[in-house]
């Protein structure tokens, strides 16, 4: 299939045929290359949980209400925003951009490359992803609205800001998989009808981590599997050219 085949063949699908299992290995690939998808500041603050075990499928569909998306899945991935995680994974990021800049940037510009990666990574990153009570996000705010008056400058930096940046970035991965899923010619569903406290307690995670999609996976059962024709909003009403 190209691309716009795939897409018109991506569908939520509602009911999997029980009978039709779906090799994990290739759902690991497709998470592999999820994980290619745009991320903000390439912070990538995100874990991919792929639930194969059917003891665990069983309480993760229970956790999303036994819908039968969820209670007919042959396999289940969970996206997960580790928002806590990010000193780490900016620590990692200037580590592979030191190297990547003594590789491929002219000498005469590497120095002050690499002094902006510093600044970015070991100063920017963690002071905008850190929390504290909604605090730091309040005095964040606060100093963009202030630099704001004299030139343009990004002004969602509360605390919630950044948490729903964390969530955007992990939504793009969580497509990303749909759509390679599709390429397989494997279905999917992304559910936001769960429990996320008990998901949580499922999976055992720290309390910084948050879910954000829990995505089912498998062939859907005929005509069952998917509601009809597919509706959207007639394209003129949200297409505006400037």
């Amino acid at each position: 299939m190209n691309l716009e085949q795939i897409l018109n063949f991506r569908r939520s699908v509602r009911v999997y045929d029980e009978n039709k299992p779906i090799n994990p290995e290739v759902v690991k690939h497709c998470i592999e290359l999820a994980t290619l998808a745009p991320t903000s500041s390439n912070m990538q603050l995100w874990e991919f949980y792929h639930i194969t075990d059917k003891e665990t499928l069983a309480k993760i569909s229970k956790a999303c209400f036994d819908q039968k998306a969820a209670k007919t899945a042959m396999e289940m991935v969970v996206f997960v925003t580790r928002q806590d995680l990010h000193r780490k994974r900016a620590k990692a990021v200037l580590e592979f951009e030191k190297t990547n800049i003594r590789t491929y940037s002219p000498p005469d510009r590497q120095q002050k490359r690499l002094k902006d990666r510093y600044l970015y990574y070991g100063k920017v990153m963690p002071f905008i992803y850190t929390r504290f009570f909604g605090i730091l996000g309040f005095f964040r705010k606060m100093v963009s609205y202030s630099v704001g008056l004299f030139r343009p400058m990004m002004y969602q930096l509360s605390e919630s800001d950044m948490r729903v940046v964390v969530h955007k970035t992990c939504g793009l991965a969580a497509q990303t998989f749909m759509i390679a899923m599709a390429e397989q010619g494997y279905d999917t569903c992304p559910m936001e009808g769960f429990d996320s406290r008990r998901v949580k307690n499922i999976l055992k995670l720290p309390y910084g981590a948050e879910i954000n999609m829990v995505i089912s996976c498998g062939i859907r059962k005929g005509n069952e599997g998917i509601w009809g024709e597919r509706f959207r909003v007639p394209f003129d009403e949200v297409y505006k050219r400037i």
